[in-house]
């Protein structure tokens, strides 16, 4: 039997009407003819009437208290895009409310805070995502098929990239610890850190060695892609790096910068080592390995053309990772993204950030 298409439309609101949900989130909701934005809500009352203005349609609800804005029982889903301290109680009070919730990347500041989020999601049987959007590239798409057909064979050593030269974000609360719980390490560290896990679908850890450093956060005048940085604000880490070991004897090296004096800048990447063969996305997707007797390396055509002059019209990340998300809220499936998953990145990074303080490794039972 062909599937029925479902054809009514999911009330989806928006709590923090900043960058990342007027970049990210609105856009692609609104390319979703399966999706009605109803209300935004934002701290600051004047973000979230802009949000509603620029959408245009009227009766659209504008809050600047979360928890009023959940009082419509209408709403069926939430969007949190809030910075990493609020993930977690916003995220809980959506699903206490009855709504199924996406939330921005990383699950939460701690995984204390995670570990609530994932126990409010099974005692109110509402779904919970986590906005690593990475894992709708393309590349990782294709990367994600292949690994689990099991080109690679057992994967046993990986690289999860996030390294930038000179990219330090200077708005919003990105360098306030308190607001972040952290530098690039859980801002993009995070992607990487993901991505790596899901391709490897690995996510039993043994220990975790880091190191986070703040050795160019200091420096006045800086070179920068947004402008140099104020380094009486920069209370976050500029770089940091872990060493994962799981429980199966595998390996990850994670590296993660906003500043290093280094010229090889890869961000939200994985590089992968296996029995049958490696992988990575350093140019492209490029598969290596071995074949009656010779090494070869092979890059997979991944545009969406094969007309001449035209290289096709891909969908986004965003917009993918919108799309299925939607569908798992109109269908009843799983998200692509689960909390169970989300949760492991937190506790890891968390340990590399305990680690760095204490000088020791950190077990996980």
């Amino acid at each position: 039997m062909s599937k029925v298409e479902n054809t009514r439309k999911v009330r989806v609101a928006i709590i923090g009407c900043g960058g990342i949900a007027n970049g990210k989130h609105i856009p692609s909701l609104l390319k979703l003819d399966t999706v009605e934005l109803v209300a935004f809500c934002d701290i600051i009352v004047e973000r979230a009437q802009a949000a509603a203005d620029a959408i245009g349609n009227e009766g659209i609800g504008v809050y600047s208290d979360y928890k009023e804005m959940l009082k419509d029982k209408s709403i069926e889903v939430v969007h949190v895009c809030t910075p990493n301290k609020s993930h977690s109680y916003i995220t809980i009070d959506a699903l206490e409310a009855g709504k199924h919730v996406l939330c921005e990347k990383p699950m939460a500041k701690t995984s204390a805070e995670a570990k609530l989020m994932l126990e409010a999601a099974k005692r109110t049987g509402r779904k919970l995502s986590i906005g690593y959007n990475n894992r709708h590239r393309p590349d990782s798409v294709h990367l994600k098929q292949i690994c689990d057909r099991g080109d690679l064979g057992e994967i046993y050593f990986a690289k999860a990239h996030a390294i930038r030269r000179r990219a330090v974000p200077t708005w919003g609360v990105f360098l306030n610890e308190e607001e972040q719980g952290g530098g690039p390490l859980i801002d993009i560290g995070t992607h990487a850190l993901d991505l790596t896990l899901w391709l490897m679908n690995n996510y039993k850890v043994k220990s975790v060695v880091g190191n986070v450093y703040h050795k160019l956060g200091s420096k006045k005048d800086a070179a920068n892609a947004w402008g140099p940085w104020d380094p009486e604000k920069f209370t976050v880490e500029d770089s940091a790096f872990g060493f994962i070991t799981m429980q199966n004897g595998a390996t990850i090296v994670l590296e993660s910068s906003w500043a290093l004096n280094s010229l090889e800048i890869d961000e939200a990447k994985s590089t992968l080592c296996g029995t049958e063969a490696g992988a990575d996305m350093k140019d492209g997707l490029r598969i290596n390995g071995e074949d009656f007797g010779k090494l070869y390396v092979t890059k997979p055509e991944l545009g969406a053309g094969g007309v001449a002059f035209y290289d096709g019209k891909a969908e986004s990340d965003a917009a993918r990772e919108a799309r299925l998300w939607i569908d798992c809220i109109l269908n009843d499936t799983d998200p692509i993204v689960m909390p169970e998953q989300a949760l492991v990145v937190t506790e890891i990074l968390e340990a590399i950030y305990e680690s760095a303080k204490t000088g020791k490794a950190v077990y996980f039972e």
